[in-house]
């Protein structure tokens, strides 16, 4: 046998992986396919971004410049004007503390009242949940402006008009809230929950300390959900509040209307300062949001 003939010794130690060679017809169809998308989320993100980007550029200008023509994104001369004259127009800082009150109380009790909600609501089997659950998803059906009225009479004949707690007590059980954690629980094996009873654990420790850290994630979103509810919020604290001490951020940006004419440069810093405290919580909590595993835990 010559030595054309022998056949190769191939490499394959235990300790040396075989190296698989990639097509690059593979990679090149991968990169087509991802074309296509990731093209439609730039556009995505240049219609949500640009009108924002042109919101702030226009409180750097000038109240004349705003509607001078040619109209031009960015400002020749910026100043921060409208944000001085905003911030000391308007009792920002009183706002805040009142908003931030309201939201974090709200917050707290929503995802609270929408976990305890949503577990009863997925794990437990009666008809009477079932209609419950049929009459809070309702609710979704129906505008805002026509609960406002008899919700105004229920906050109003239990005590807390023109307090903030009669801005919180609404904000307790959202149908949004219940739906989530429902839908998050229905994924949760009920052989977890058998095998917790077999150990000897109770009602009440198998929610708190098997279901509830189950479900950070969805605590979470909801979480920075309702904190955004509660802080754009406008028309419920407009009714029930008549003190203007006791006023939230988006009332007083209201406040900053003149009855005759309207100031833009300072409605829109103010309008800009308002912004602040949500892009801060967005930015902060976003990541376990986005890193957490809805799945941690569970298995077939």
């Amino acid at each position: 046998m010559t030595t054309t003939d022998m056949p190769r010794k191939v490499d394959t130690g235990p300790g040396r992986p075989v190296r698989k060679k990639r097509s690059s017809g593979s990679a090149t169809g991968g990169l087509r396919r991802a074309v296509a998308p990731t093209t439609l989320l730039w556009v995505l993100a240049a219609l949500y971004g640009v009108p924002v980007l042109w919101f702030v550029l226009s409180s750097l200008k000038p109240a004349g410049d705003l509607f001078s023509l040619p109209l031009t994104v960015f400002p020749e001369d910026p100043t921060v004007s409208g944000y001085k004259e905003a911030w000391a127009s308007a009792n920002f800082s009183e706002y805040f503390i009142n908003t931030t009150i309201v939201c974090v109380i709200a917050t707290i009790l929503t995802v609270g009242v929408s976990c305890c909600t949503g577990y009863a609501l997925a794990k437990y089997d009666n008809k009477w949940l079932k209609a419950f659950f049929l009459c809070v998803l309702a609710t979704t059906m129906l505008p805002a402006e026509v609960m406002l009225a008899p919700l105004f009479l229920v906050v109003r004949d239990l005590g807390f008009y023109n307090s903030l707690s009669g801005i919180i007590l609404p904000a307790l059980l959202t149908a949004t809230g219940c739906f989530m954690f429902r839908q998050f629980f229905l994924t949760v094996p009920d052989e977890l929950i058998e095998a917790a009873r077999i150990d000897g654990a109770k009602e009440l420790s198998i929610f708190l300390r098997i279901m509830v850290p189950l479900s950070r994630p969805i605590m979470l979103t909801l979480a920075i959900l309702s904190f955004q509810w509660r802080w754009n919020d406008y028309i419920w604290p407009l009714l029930m509040l008549n003190d203007p001490e006791k006023f939230t951020v988006q009332i007083g940006i209201q406040s900053l209307v003149g009855a005759q004419n309207i100031n833009w440069s300072v409605l829109l810093g103010g309008s800009v300062i308002s912004m602040v405290p949500l892009i801060v919580v967005f930015l902060v909590f976003q990541k376990y949001v986005m890193n957490a595993d809805i799945n941690a835990g569970l298995k077939d």
